[in-house]
């Protein structure tokens, strides 16, 4: 599995399966579910109930990939010019 934390994820979040491994909130780590919206500064996940998540305060996992969510700041769209 390929672990890159410094690259901003270039596809779209909506639909992934996300689990948190770090953040600032102790509260959000192992949180887990599916994401069903994305704004500027947050990742909205479902699992039993849905959760705001700010992007700014946690390192997430996709498909065995570290993503954090300071990289990910910003529309999704202009990310996936990038």
């Amino acid at each position: 599995m390929k672990n890159s934390s410094r690259n901003a994820f270039r596809r779209e979040l909506v639909g992934e399966k996300i689990e948190i491994v770090s953040s600032t909130n102790n509260n959000l780590i192992g949180l887990k579910g599916k994401v069903i919206d994305e704004t500027k500064n947050i990742i909205i996940i479902k699992n039993e109930k849905m959760k705001k998540i700010p992007k700014n305060q946690v390192t997430i996992k996709i498909k065995g990939i570290l993503i954090e969510g300071k990289n990910l700041i910003g529309r999704s769209e202009d990310r996936l010019k990038k």
